[in-house]
């Protein structure tokens, strides 16, 4: 039975488990999206697109730190 845990059949990868998790944040909590605003109001000028691919991008590697266990 050990010899199947060892071959790989339905591991997953770190990086593919971070992705998911990266995919529940994100969504939940709404990181790397444009704020919207309310009506009647118009606030400053939205982030830049670059600026919510950096989010995910820094938010990716912490999933990916708290995946292999060392810490935040």
């Amino acid at each position: 039975m050990d010899g199947l845990n060892n071959a790989g059949l339905g591991a997953r990868r770190n990086e593919d488990i971070a992705l998911d998790l990266l995919k529940f944040v994100a969504g939940t909590t709404g990181v790397g999206r444009p704020a919207t605003g309310s009506t009647g109001f118009s606030g400053a000028a939205g982030a830049k697109p670059e600026d919510h691919v950096n989010q995910l991008i820094e938010l990716y590697g912490r999933c990916l730190k708290a995946v292999e266990g060392k810490g935040a």
